[in-house]
């Protein structure tokens, strides 16, 4: 059973990343008590109900994003699978007003990858995007600024980790593989010698894996993604919070008391870190609760061309969610040496906005 407190308390990160109204968050949190499956006042039956009266007044989008939070942090039972069915639903629904926009499924010998897509041309291919979320982050919840890549230049395919939404591969410490494929997939549309990785928290570590045996990859942006001693700080791993251990036993098929067993050789070490050819742009929080202050560190010491974004936050920065809103964008194009009015736009917001943050805070 969930801890509807502890869940209450981390589904706002998301729903501010998603830019869901205060209002509708809040009310729909205050209506739920519990977490029994398919019954009133539940946490899945009350955000789908918010989902469905959405849906029915043609805001799919929105109700994507409201079916998406039924189904956090993970599908363990009927309603929550109903709940990632309507999301995915109402996400096509809205796709139908974006042509350029589509639906692409991969398929590998371990399961198949669920993915959308934009910015795919056989006769013009643009640098690649990949952009993927965390652990509880289905790629539904990114899909809306799919038209966004195209005014960037860039194709873009959106995408989940292993075990979250419709991706069906167990994650496992080879589960960086999978990124390869979806650039051989795509390899007829898009200028994959180019491509930039947006993965986020737990996806950012298999970026960084990947990274070290493939030349295509030109460069990674992540948020508080794990590194060496989130995998090995065994006392670290005893105070992570219970959703974050209920997931990862989840997606990995492994109890939860086994995970640091599993997770001993998932370390990137400095010799791997150190190969790094590409930038990374990382944003780390100084009071996260996942992520040990030594992944930091270690990124400080051994890659060498690192761009370091820091704010006094926990997890994922959401107090600071429209600022990383600006710095995703602006990073991609920063490393791809863009000159383009799209990048200048971008960085001239993200510096106003940095600047009423500290006017603010002075």
């Amino acid at each position: 059973m969930n801890d509807i407190e502890e869940l209450k308390q981390f589904v706002v990160a998301h729903a501010q990343a998603q830019a869901m109204p205060e209002e509708r968050y809040r009310a729909v949190l205050d209506r739920i008590r519990h977490d029994d499956e398919g019954q009133s006042g539940s946490w899945a039956v009350e955000w789908s109900v918010a989902g469905t009266e959405l849906a029915r007044t043609g805001e799919h989008l929105e109700a994507a994003r409201c079916f998406n939070m039924a189904r956090f942090p993970f599908v363990d039972g009927p309603a929550r699978q109903e709940a990632l069915t309507n999301c995915v639903g109402s996400l096509g629904r809205w796709q139908e007003a974006y042509p350029t926009v589509e639906r692409l499924d991969i398929e590998l010998p371990k399961g198949r990858i669920g993915c959308w897509a934009s910015g795919m041309s056989r006769t013009s291919p643009k640098p690649l995007v990949i952009l993927m979320g965390g652990i509880v982050s289905i790629k539904e919840q990114w899909a809306s600024i799919l038209p966004l890549f195209e005014r960037l230049g860039m194709a873009v395919v959106v995408t989940e980790m292993p075990g979250v939404g419709e991706n069906s591969l167990l994650y496992e410490r080879d589960s960086w593989e999978m990124l390869p494929a979806i650039l051989d997939a795509v390899a007829d549309r898009a200028d994959v010698s180019r491509t930039y990785a947006a993965c986020l928290s737990f996806s950012g570590h298999l970026a960084l894996r990947w990274g070290a045996t493939d030349d295509r990859l030109r460069g990674v942006v992540t948020i508080g993604a794990p590194v060496s001693d989130f995998f090995t700080d065994r006392e670290w791993f005893g105070r992570l919070p219970r959703v974050t251990l209920d997931t990862l036993g989840h997606l990995t098929g492994v109890p939860v008391g086994s995970l640091p067993d599993l997770f001993h050789d998932w370390a990137l070490d400095a010799a791997l870190l150190k190969s790094l050819k590409f930038p990374v742009y990382y944003t780390a929080s100084k009071r996260d609760e996942i992520i040990p202050p030594g992944d930091v560190r270690q990124l400080r010491e051994h890659v060498r061309n690192l761009s370091l974004n820091e704010y006094d936050d926990v997890h994922g920065s959401p107090s600071h969610a429209n600022e990383i809103r600006l710095w995703v964008p602006n990073s991609l194009l920063r490393m791809s040496g863009a000159r383009n009015p799209q990048r200048a736009l971008t960085g001239l917001l993200l510096g106003l906005m940095r600047l009423r943050g500290k006017l603010s805070r002075a």
